[in-house]
């Protein structure tokens, strides 16, 4: 018997979703469980898995095909099985046309008669002299103005297309822009874009949080072991009960101060970046924060994390520190949060402790901020006492 497979309900609030690609190919034998494709939503790419064993028998929605939730992916059944009758019911569902090209219709608009070598040439003067400084062959361009004319858009245009073409012959991969890159790229310019994000950096002693930490693991399973991220998840957290503002988001002509402190942690994955939230994260104790985060990770690398836990967040800490080689950067804000703190490597550098030169192990912090929603004195407070926390972390847990 044939087992539909149906467009998932991938969050409380999910109505619809795109079909991202295909991972496999129809005929292709699959087992309960192996993944068959990617669904987009608004926030990430899920895997779905195959809900019976047999053969994919139909793809019912292509690439880029925007379905309702229950809407009809594909059929699973075995090979030969009739399945003419639950595709009719499909053939009226809401499933929407995969989106045209960009460009696709310009490209076409542009197109005009070859010019005929040897031929008086129709060009303007602006043309010509763009032209003859960038070394292009004019003669052989057709032109789109008035009778033939080749005008300034023509030779920029041809400009473009000799550009493209050596960048083509100099490619050695080409990646398709697609499922979860896709998304992160269109979240990340849409925070580029509306947010004006103001960075502040500073360097924080680790000593007495090494110190903290390596008391904490020094006779737990490696599997319990605390992390720094862990540690600064919570001093976050109490970072921003002192100060709300910058646990504050921005709806229409409203700044909305949060009252729940829910704290996004970026985890790296093969395909992107993806950030899980700890809701609560300064109700909960350190060993529940570490345990939720290794969770997190453990399924963000299966793919196996559902979108209602990569929703809600009021702040993000993205940790670059263990690749050992950036000190600073300038996180992009996760939208719609007002702040987001980038942790950077951990270096011993020569500091001064009283009248003494010593030498200290010291982390990059920078905090990121929209400037719309929080001025830069308010901002620099919080990262005073976040400071202050890190070293002098028993502060975070009284």
């Amino acid at each position: 018997m044939a087992t539909e497979v149906n467009m998932p309900k991938l969050g409380l609030s999910m109505k619809e979703g795109t079909v991202g690609k295909w991972l496999i190919n129809e005929g292709d034998t699959v087992k309960k469980g192996d993944a068959l494709l990617e669904v987009m939503t608004d926030k990430i790419a899920n895997k779905i898995d195959a809900p019976a064993d047999g053969v994919l028998l139909k793809i019912v929605a292509n690439k880029k095909a925007k379905l309702p939730v229950g809407g009809l992916l594909g059929v699973i059944g075995t090979a030969g099985e009739d399945i003419s009758e639950l595709l009719k019911a499909a053939a009226s569902s809401s499933a929407k046309p995969a989106p045209a090209a960009k460009g696709a219709q310009a490209k076409v608009a542009n197109k005009t008669a070859v010019a005929v070598p040897g031929a008086r040439v129709k060009i303007s003067p602006a043309a010509r002299a763009l032209a003859e400084a960038n070394g292009i062959d004019y003669t052989v361009i057709a032109g789109t103005g008035p009778e033939g004319r080749i005008v300034r858009e023509d030779v920029e245009q041809a400009i473009a297309d000799l550009s493209a073409a050596a960048d083509d012959r100099a490619v050695s991969e080409v990646i398709p822009y697609e499922g979860m890159r896709q998304a992160i790229g269109e979240n990340m310019a849409n925070s580029w874009a509306v947010a004006p994000k103001v960075t502040h950096h500073v360097g924080v002693d680790l000593s007495a949080l090494q110190v903290l930490r390596a008391t904490i693991n020094a006779d737990v399973k490696d599997t319990e072991k605390i992390s720094v991220t862990d540690i600064l998840v919570k001093a976050v957290a109490k970072a921003l009960q002192a100060h709300p503002k910058i646990n504050s988001t921005l709806s229409g002509d409203e700044i909305r101060v949060l009252q729940d402190i829910n704290i996004g942690v970026a985890i790296a994955i093969p395909d992107g970046l993806v950030v899980p939230v700890v809701k609560n994260a300064n109700q909960k104790s350190l060993a529940d924060v570490s345990k939720e985060i290794k969770d997190f990770a453990k399924r963000a690398r299966k793919n196996k994390l559902d979108t209602e836990e990569m929703t809600g967040g009021t702040f993000t800490i993205t940790n670059l520190g263990g690749y050992g080689s950036v000190d600073y950067f300038t996180p992009i804000i996760n939208q719609p949060e007002s702040a987001i703190l980038g942790i950077g490597r951990t270096v011993k550098q020569p500091a001064v402790a009283g009248d003494q030169i010593v030498i200290k192990p010291i982390m990059g912090l920078s905090l990121a901020f929209d400037h719309r929603v929080i001025d830069g004195a308010p901002a620099a407070e919080f990262l005073a006492l976040l400071i202050k926390l890190i070293e002098q972390p028993h502060k975070i847990f009284i």
